[in-house]
């Protein structure tokens, strides 16, 4: 098969972007209590004339690093407002003092930048003729290996080169809203989570056919007190109460730069990381244009697929998904539906593609295994790198291979456009294979990647390498093609 080209485009982590989140002494898990009040206490004695002038000094020094400094501060003062002894008047400078005393920065890429998808940018105003906006999505790996998903964007030109833009402005985070379920979809959501008892039922009973998290007290409080006060019934409450907060919205001020958007976990599902996220423009049978992604949410001990819909990556309903296909990483969206059906590639058994299918978009059935490790560089396992993308000659669907010494390569999938399930070709040698001169880093001998996108008969692919930078290669959509095998 011929290589992929790589191009000389570039993107490191940069471990200057951070953002600010409340900072909590003694709640970390090395102590056994919290030492908020000595820190309140030490605060409130200092003298009033050292006051202004250390608040000025955190002001000045960290304002070119957040949107907006001085409610960062005063929001964590107000978080540990339970500390102050009753009646107790600050002044402004001193809260800010106080806030700033329980707030610590977050290096999003203090440890690693990768896996990135790429997909066509909404806005492609201005862009010169023969050239593509690119949208792309990255994965960002903080301290303590914490996942966010941030995102870049690139130009196509017309002369068959990749640029990556220059990222504005600090890192800016969202408003968060309560997300909204339907009946059927939390039913199917608990059943997943294999909660599904007598207290579940009833309280799923008394809810309405859409819903928040914020309507669950009220349904729990009309369930049978027989039933809620039996061992474990509160508990159960307690479960679905926090099934039901794993669905929210986050919307981004409409003034901030798409490279500026972080979204952090949130989720109690995803509180050790949002992982490999899989974005795709997809067109619904109503024509309507959304960007949805999949990705892995990880809770330091378990895994789970989630859902990312947005109408202008600009607000994000992200959403849990159910089903015997929505249990493992890599799921990863077609961009339209098929005869009235949602597809996806996703891995099953740990180690084979396969396709899966919805009705709904978020209740997913595994349907025909695709593919499963044949060749060297794929004996250990194999998955999906991104969306299927459609050509004239089919479906293309970007691998990875796992092989000796845990390398991963890419290789590549021809489906039938019409009948996903039928495979008309594949990789039988890697289409990319880890550049010896970028092998080495945070995870090393891995080419990784997201999504590729199509432009004008290239296919271009973005990808993380050693799991510690971004590179780009492209290849000929005819040459990948014409060098698959049956």
């Amino acid at each position: 098969m011929s290589a992929a080209r790589m191009h000389v485009a570039s993107l490191a982590a940069a471990p200057d972007r951070v953002i600010g989140r409340l900072f909590l002494p003694g709640e970390d898990g090395t102590v056994s209590r919290s030492r908020a009040s000595e820190i309140v206490d030490r605060v409130l004695a200092v003298p009033e004339a050292d006051v202004g002038a250390a608040a000025e000094h955190l002001l000045g020094g960290f304002a070119a690093r957040h949107p907006d400094v001085r409610a960062l501060f005063l929001a964590s003062a107000d978080a540990v407002r339970s500390r102050l002894v009753e009646k107790v008047e600050m002044t402004d400078a001193r809260r800010l003092l106080l806030g700033a005393s329980f707030t610590a920065e977050f290096a999003l890429e203090g440890a690693a930048l990768c896996n990135p998808s790429a997909f066509a940018h909404p806005d492609q105003a201005g862009v010169a003729e023969g050239c593509l906006r690119v949208a792309v999505a990255v994965r960002a790996i903080g301290e303590g290996h914490l996942s966010s998903i941030g995102f870049v964007e690139a130009i196509i030109g017309a002369d068959e080169t990749w640029e990556f833009d220059a990222r504005v402005g600090p890192p800016c985070l969202p408003q968060l809203t309560p997300g909204e379920w339907t009946i059927d979809h939390f039913r199917s959501a608990v059943a997943h989570e294999g909660i599904m008892d007598e207290v579940s039922n009833a309280l799923l009973s008394v809810l309405p056919e859409r819903f928040t998290a914020a309507d669950i007290p009220a349904a729990a409080a009309a369930v049978p007190t027989e039933l809620s006060s039996r061992v474990g019934g509160h508990g159960q409450v307690d479960s679905l109460r926090v099934l039901a907060e794993s669905a929210y919205r986050a919307t981004f001020d409409a003034a901030t730069a798409l490279s500026q958007r972080v979204l952090v976990p949130v989720a109690e599902e995803e509180n050790h990381g949002m992982e490999d996220a899989r974005f795709v423009r997809f067109i619904g049978e109503d024509g309507v244009v959304q960007y949805r992604a999949v990705y892995t949410a990880y809770d330091g001990r378990d895994i789970a697929p989630r859902l990312i819909v947005s109408p202008d990556l600009r607000t994000f309903s992200i959403h849990r998904l159910t089903g015997d296909a929505a249990v493992s990483k890599g799921m990863a969206l077609f961009p339209r539906p098929i005869d009235g059906r949602h597809l996806a590639v996703c891995r099953t058994r740990g180690e084979d593609i396969s396709l899966a299918e919805s009705a709904d978009g978020v209740k997913w059935s595994a349907t025909a295994v695709l593919h499963t490790p044949r060749e060297t560089w794929e004996m250990v396992q194999t998955g999906n790198c991104g969306s299927p993308i459609e050509t004239s000659d089919g479906w293309i669907v970007l691998t990875h291979g796992v092989g000796p010494m845990r390398t991963y390569v890419l290789g590549a999938l021809l489906l039938d456009l019409d009948d996903p399930s039928i495979v008309l070709g594949r990789s039988a040698v890697p289409l990319l294979e880890p550049p010896a001169p970028q092998r080495d880093g945070y995870v090393p001998n891995v080419v990784y990647s997201c999504g590729g996108i199509v432009h004008e008969g290239t296919l271009w692919i973005p990808v993380g390498l050693a799991d510690s930078r971004i590179g780009v290669c492209s290849i000929s959509v005819a040459d990948l093609i014409s060098a698959l095998v049956v």
